[in-house]
């Protein structure tokens, strides 16, 4: 059963419009068909408003910033990440892009917000370097999936959380009516404080927040799903992915990004300084620990098995949260994937299993 604490959406228009004029809308180019090739040429004064965190640490250490300027493209950052802040955004006309997992791009699509996904990575080993653990209780056993029955489990529905711990109980062989599942919007370490005032038994947590959560409550432990997980998007406003100006500065920010993946691979260290020590305030010891586990992240030769794992997702949450049926495909912009595979060159995952 789901607690009646219906929080996954709830408006965030006050965060949002903190962004202010920052964040406009900027000059509109003319209307580029989905099917049309992207511009190769940036016209001057185009602006983009991307919530994109991790990677804008990234690339003034990495020399990128200057790639994106010299292309005439100009990014209005946001400090926005995760499904529910981003659709919130999309709805105010305050966010192009943002980076997410899969399911974000499902549920905007599920209450009427139209994006593309333009930008996809992968884990090169996702199932030794999971994104989430099962976050376990003070004084809770919980040593194997089996043991998930009667547990109060954290659950977001419109977040990558809650289609994992779907995925969890499915692969346990038990149901929604075998568990309590108590919504809550994984924002921060909301998870890691439910979970400390056992208001909820298990909780998955994502690696920073796992030694948070260890750190902060001595003796508690965390368990492996054995699912992957690993799914990394870009995901764009469709209407301005068909903004003709800002299509083309997204086709080099798509590129440069790419750069940025591979720039991470290369410098584990500075990266984990520069972005969980320095902007998310783990400890050095602990923000390199985090980039260890969560491994190498790689481009993927190609979207088809990623577009695939999508479609397996939107039918599960179709099917157990009572949405409608949903085509995976129309969900992305694979005029991207080349994008991505050319930039990566002889790097690129040929390996992605669906």
């Amino acid at each position: 059963m789901i607690t009646t604490s219906r929080k996954a959406f709830v408006p965030l228009l006050a965060a949002v419009l903190a962004l202010g004029t920052a964040c406009g809308s900027g000059s509109s180019g003319a209307t580029l068909e989905l099917t049309a090739a992207l511009p190769d040429k940036v016209p001057s004064g185009t602006e983009v408003r991307i919530g994109d965190p991790s990677i804008q640490a990234v690339l003034q250490a990495a020399g990128l910033d200057k790639e994106l300027a010299d292309a005439g493209v100009k990014v209005a950052w946001a400090n926005i990440s995760g499904g529910p802040k981003s659709i919130q955004a999309f709805r105010a006309d305050k966010l192009d892009c943002s980076a997410v997992a899969d399911i974000p791009s499902l549920f905007a699509a599920w209450t009427g917000t139209s994006t593309k996904i333009v930008f996809q990575s992968v884990t090169v080993d996702p199932l030794a370097h999971p994104i989430y653990q099962l976050g376990v209780a003070p004084g809770v056993t919980v040593t194997s999936l089996a043991d998930l029955r009667g547990k109060k489990i954290a659950y977001s529905a419109g977040q990558a959380q809650g289609a994992l711990v779907l995925r969890v109980l499915q692969k346990a062989g038990l149901t929604q009516k075998d568990v309590t599942l108590v919504e809550l919007t994984s924002k921060d370490d909301a998870y890691v404080t439910a979970l400390g005032s056992k208001a909820v038994d298990v909780a998955p947590l994502g690696a920073q927040y796992v030694k948070v959560y260890k750190a902060r409550y001595q003796g508690v432990t965390a368990l492996p799903t054995g699912i992957r997980d690993d799914a990394s998007t870009l995901y764009c406003l469709t209407k301005s992915v068909q903004d003709a100006q800002k299509a083309a500065a997204f086709k080099v920010y798509v590129s440069v990004r790419t750069k940025a993946v591979l720039w991470q691979n290369d410098h584990p260290d500075e990266y984990a300084k520069l972005y969980y020590q320095d902007t998310q305030g783990l400890s050095a010891a602990d923000a390199k620990d985090v980039v260890a586990t969560d491994g190498a992240k790689g481009i993927p030769a190609t979207w088809d098995n990623a577009i695939a794992r999508l479609q397996q997702t939107a039918d599960l949450l179709a099917q157990e949260q009572h949405h409608d049926k949903l085509d995976a495909g129309t969900l992305v912009d694979r005029r991207f994937e080349k994008v991505q595979s050319a930039t990566a060159g002889t790097r690129v995952v040929t390996g992605d299993a669906a």
